[in-house]
């Protein structure tokens, strides 16, 4: 069997945000939002949606720093003064199980080398079924529809 774990995204690359006033938040293109509704605003450090009333932070983000045409940043939601979650072997977050999803496979080279647009609900069994192949060294998980990045999948 191929098991997996979802990586969200380290903290301790955001903790600075909590301590910028609105100037320095606004000179580095970084929106301060309070969730105003639920579910809207998937935090890549916990990967679960912000509640109502919650600070969220938006900004830019280089997910995927390798050296590859597929190199990549884009916009992510952060929770203010949120520690980042682990999760168990083969363990979805609930925050996935109502969207749609792209599903993009990558090699050692960091090329893509599969891509796919599921369900949310279908995620655990289309993970184990990707991972069948032994050429996919990692999987990123993006927001199907905006096309936001939202976590990595590793095998284990």
């Amino acid at each position: 069997m191929n098991n997996f774990k979802l990586e969200a995204l380290n903290y301790l690359d955001f903790e600075y945000l909590n301590d910028l006033s609105e100037t320095e938040l606004a000179e580095n293109h970084i929106k301060k939002i309070i969730a105003d509704k639920f579910p809207g605003f998937p935090c890549r450090v916990t990967l679960e949606d912000a509640a109502i009333g919650e600070t969220v932070f938006l900004l830019n983000y280089d997910f995927h720093n390798v050296n590859s045409p597929y190199r990549a940043s884009g916009p992510v939601f952060v929770r203010a003064n949120q520690l980042t979650k682990k999760y168990a072997q083969n363990e979805i977050p609930v925050m996935f199980n109502h969207r749609l999803l792209s599903i993009r496979g990558y090699n050692k080279e960091a090329m893509m080398i599969f891509a796919y647009v599921s369900e949310g609900r279908f995620l655990k069994n289309k993970l184990l079924q990707i991972l069948e192949n032994p050429k996919i060294e990692y999987i990123h998980l993006h927001n199907a529809k905006p096309g936001c990045f939202n976590c990595t999948v590793k095998r284990i």
